[in-house]
């Protein structure tokens, strides 16, 4: 089965070809960073005039770099939330309307799904079943995951993700748009220098008794510090170093209690917080030392990209056993939409319809 993949969520427009045989055939990804940067954020219009200009050029330079053509594609996935209303639109009407020009089937796949699943794309990958740790801009949670549509909330973020956190956190520093890898790579550079730790932050909800997180007060603890001295470039990257630790411990133990929960070996981090190398380091050896193994997608794919929506489509299709309904082409948009139970058709559930 050929799977076209197009993920329109947000700011970065991501096409990729994923063959159930063959794997990943070939992918593309153009980021709107540059552009939002002017104004300090994602604005919502923009990234959706965006994606109407980027993502049929994406699709021809996707399908030109395989062997095969439009008229080879045996369905089509795109993402159907959640995310931003108009920048969905694009990427589900897009998608429709190539399903209907080549009479094949289009897929609506969860966001979130997708980077959950986007760790089987690696070699080593992890087989069901695992813990998830999603950590990105819009969403921070622990699943336990024993099959595909089969997700079990055990906690998620009561405020900030940790994305949100680390993007904020950067924004007071003055560290500009986007905040989070800026601040990932002065706490780097401030870690190399082996200089001593001059601050220690919070860790919000460590000792809570569940899964759940809190990174907003985080945030406001950094802001209390600013406000108490001047901030010069060695105390700025003194206070993203420890900001960092701080999310990067909180991360670590909830993960490994969400293991010790579960009776489950196999952790799987995804997400764009997920390339963090702090993380990354010390997930790696925390689990081991508990006897478990981490598994994280290629860096590529740890921010939003097609590959991920590619091949979730092709494991939702593949996992159908009717094939009714396929060529239905009115499609829905979820701009908020949870995950937890994935196991009905997208299309049954409450959204936004189009016809």
């Amino acid at each position: 089965m050929l799977v076209l993949g197009i993920e329109t969520s947000c700011d970065e427009t991501g096409v990729a070809i994923y063959h159930t045989k063959q794997g990943l055939l070939s992918h593309a990804l153009y980021s709107q960073t540059e552009m939002h940067g002017e104004y300090g954020g994602v604005v919502p219009e923009l990234a959706s005039r965006d994606h109407i200009r980027r993502v049929l050029p994406l699709v021809s330079q996707t399908v030109a770099a395989t062997q095969f053509d439009l008229h080879n594609l045996d369905a089509i996935a795109y993402t159907q939330g959640p995310g931003l209303a108009g920048a969905l639109l694009v990427g589900a009407s897009i998608a429709a309307a190539l399903g209907f020009a080549l009479q094949i089937p289009v897929l609506g796949v969860h966001h979130l799904e997708g980077h959950l699943l986007s760790p089987l794309l690696s070699t080593p990958a992890p087989a069901f079943p695992f813990v998830a740790l999603l950590v990105s801009g819009g969403h921070t949670q622990l699943m336990e995951v024993t099959g595909l549509g089969h997700y079990r909330l055990l906690g998620e973020t009561v405020d900030d993700a940790a994305g949100e956190a680390f993007d904020k956190t950067a924004k007071l520093l003055g560290l500009g748009y986007p905040g989070g890898p800026a601040l990932s790579r002065l706490a780097d550079e401030f870690s190399r220098t082996g200089q001593p730790r001059r601050f220690e932050l919070p860790r919000p909800m460590l000792h809570s008794g569940d899964l759940n997180f809190s990174f907003s007060g985080l945030k406001t603890a950094v802001l209390t510090l600013i406000k108490k001295q001047e901030i010069t470039q060695q105390a700025q990257g003194a206070i993203a170093f420890a900001f960092q630790e701080a999310v990067v411990d909180v991360l670590t133990e909830k993960s490994l209690a969400a293991l010790a929960e579960t009776g489950l070996t196999q952790l799987v981090v995804a997400g764009g917080v997920g390339a963090n190398r702090q993380l990354r380091s010390t997930l790696r050896r925390k689990t081991e030392e508990a006897g478990a193994t981490v598994f994280y997608p290629e860096l590529e794919f740890c921010t939003d990209n097609g590959a991920m929506i590619a091949f979730a489509g092709a494991m939702r299709l593949q996992a159908r056993k009717s094939e009714t309904d396929r060529l239905d082409y009115q499609f829905t948009i979820k701009p908020r939409w949870d995950m937890e139970v994935q196991e009905t058709r997208p299309e049954e559930q409450d959204g936004l319809n189009v016809i």
